[in-house]
């Protein structure tokens, strides 16, 4: 990983799109800064697209893509992404699967979340599962104490016996029936919204994020970067980052915006 002040100034201008993880790289302890909607703003005031791609529920994604400064939000690890026409005050949303389908998976995620709470103990649904229309999210140190890296394991393991794709972010595991992924579905969202394949799009394209279920964007995104944090799972990384910050969180995203805007 090469400090990301080094990025060369040649590329900062061709930089059209910027995807970003949400926790623990635009927040700073489960808190947004002001200083992290303001890069954003700046980002897109200079003609760059911010597009939040994330683990959060498709509550909250309707209004990060109403109230924040971003193109569009990929949800729930790639189970939709939302746009808001704010001219026609419209919300776009476009799901991976259908209705019934979700329906149908919402089913078998109530099995799995009995067994896992009975299974691992100090693991909670997390918070914000109310608001999720396509998985389910396990909260290993978000709203309860840290456990254990094995527990987080097992917790995996458990979605995976039952069929289910498992990923684990800096504070939930999150797990869901289906072949979507965060990649799959910005790919959709590119070539459905900007009109251009994500191959294409790659040298003008920044991702920025924090865990280990952000690797398949870094594995694929030449421009891809972790906020300082990242460091901490680099044991666990197969793919790490072409890039990283100096600072945490959303200073480290404040600090990677900086860097593009000075080109």
């Amino acid at each position: 990983m090469r400090d990301i002040r080094e990025f060369p100034a040649a590329w900062k201008g061709g930089v059209r799109f910027v995807l970003t993880d949400i926790d623990d790289t635009l927040t700073v302890n489960g808190r947004l800064p002001s200083a992290a909607l303001a890069a954003m703003e700046r980002l897109e005031a200079a003609g760059r697209a911010v597009i939040p791609v994330t683990g959060r529920p498709a509550g909250w994604c309707d209004h990060i893509a109403r109230m924040w400064p971003v193109a569009a939000v990929v949800g729930e690890n790639g189970a939709f992404y939302f746009r808001y026409h704010r001219a026609a005050r419209r919300m776009e949303r476009r799901w991976a699967k259908t209705e019934a389908e979700r329906r149908a998976d919402r089913i078998r995620l109530e099995e799995i979340r009995r067994r896992l709470l009975a299974a691992v103990p100090g693991c909670a649904v997390a918070a914000d599962q109310a608001y999720r229309e396509a998985d389910l999210a396990i909260d290993f140190c978000e709203d309860v104490p840290p456990l254990p890296p094995a527990a987080v394991a097992r917790i995996v393991r458990i979605f995976e016996e039952a069929g289910a794709r498992a990923k684990v972010s800096s504070i939930h595991v999150n797990g869901w029936f289906g072949d979507y992924d965060k990649l799959g579905m910005t790919r959709i969202l590119f070539e459905e919204v900007f009109s251009r394949r994500l191959e294409e799009a790659l040298p003008e394209t920044v991702f920025i994020g924090d865990s280990p279920n952000d690797q398949p964007m870094f594995a694929r995104f030449p421009h891809s970067v972790g906020v300082a944090n990242i460091r901490r799972f680099l044991p666990q990384l197969e793919h790490p980052p072409a890039w990283v910050t100096r600072s945490e969180g959303a200073w480290g995203f404040c600090e990677m915006a900086g860097v593009l805007l000075s080109g």
